[in-house]
């Protein structure tokens, strides 16, 4: 399996976000020719330059760096405490473990594992979980491990929730739903503890909940889409990390609008995948900013 040319030794990323205020630019970036580092991507953004809410990523190359981390979080830390701004540093060269959780549409699930393999994705993936074991000898295809945790009939899930659980916590930096058809409850996602990004076939805020290529063919819409977000408490309303579209006509089945919708969810899925891993999304309240 070829790595990813995503994965760059000594090199890290620096998000920064908080109030704007005059300055911050100018002490990050001194900040890092301190420590003998070099930027080598810087994107920034201000809903408003007095007072408003700010983003900043940064990417720098310092030699040594996971050697010298210690050192250079106590320098970023003193460097942004009079600005009060919140701050996180990750190391570029170590990718994050994504575990996937799917059902049986595999079209969204089949793009990740294939894209990872391709070196595409600067991600490990130790598992895949998912309610039923159609999938599972083309999960084992790409040499990863599949667990199959049957869905439980009913509205209570804590049974399955309980055993997903202990295959993912401590074991995972973020969880994707490939069309995982089962509705995580608010006591899962707080325990897991790590971000869940999911893949909604529809162009949200339109057509929530269940069979939206059905009501999109009802309504005799003129565009679908599919729309790539984190999982909240909130049925589909998470903070929206990518979203896109295909044009339809009236001559389109419902069929034929799934078959295209899912060309689109794989298309946004794996790139809301690939930004997340970068670290190019910030959230900030039900939104997202995406660098």
């Amino acid at each position: 399996m070829p790595a990813s040319p995503n994965l760059k030794p000594d090199h890290a990323c620096l998000i920064v976000h908080g109030s704007d205020q005059p300055g911050i630019v100018a002490a990050v970036s001194a900040m890092i020719t301190r420590i003998g580092g070099n930027i080598v991507a810087f994107d920034q953004y201000s809903d408003d330059p007095i007072g408003g809410a700010y983003f900043q990523r940064v990417v720098f190359h310092r030699p040594g760096f996971a050697a010298e981390r210690p050192v250079i979080e106590t320098e970023i830390a003193q460097t942004l405490a009079g600005f009060e701004l919140e701050w996180s540093l990750t190391d570029q060269s170590v990718p994050k473990r994504m575990a996937i959780l799917a059902s049986k549409q595999d079209h969204c699930l089949l793009d990740l594992l294939w894209r990872h393999r391709r070196g595409d994705l600067p991600v490990t993936i130790p598992m895949v979980i998912s309610n039923h074991t159609t999938s599972a000898e083309d999960v084992r295809s790409f040499g990863v491990p599949f667990f199959h945790v049957p869905g439980v009939p009913g509205p209570d899930k804590s049974a399955s929730e309980a055993k997903i659980l202990e295959l993912l916590r401590g074991n995972v930096d973020v969880v994707v739903l490939a069309r995982y058809m089962q509705i995580l409850s608010g006591d899962f996602l707080q325990q897991l503890g790590v971000p869940v990004i999911n893949i909604h076939h529809s162009f949200l805020p339109a057509f929530i909940g269940a069979e939206p290529y059905k009501k999109a063919k009802e309504r005799g819409v003129k565009l679908i889409g599919a729309t790539s977000h984190y999982v909240t408490d909130d049925l589909d309303e998470g903070p929206i990390i990518e979203q896109d579209t295909v044009r339809v006509t009236h001559a389109d089945s419902a069929a034929e609008l799934a078959r295209r919708g899912a060309d689109v969810e794989r298309q946004v899925l794996s790139r809301a995948v690939l930004w997340h891993a970068e670290d190019r999304v910030i959230r900030h309240g039900n939104h997202t900013i995406v660098f």
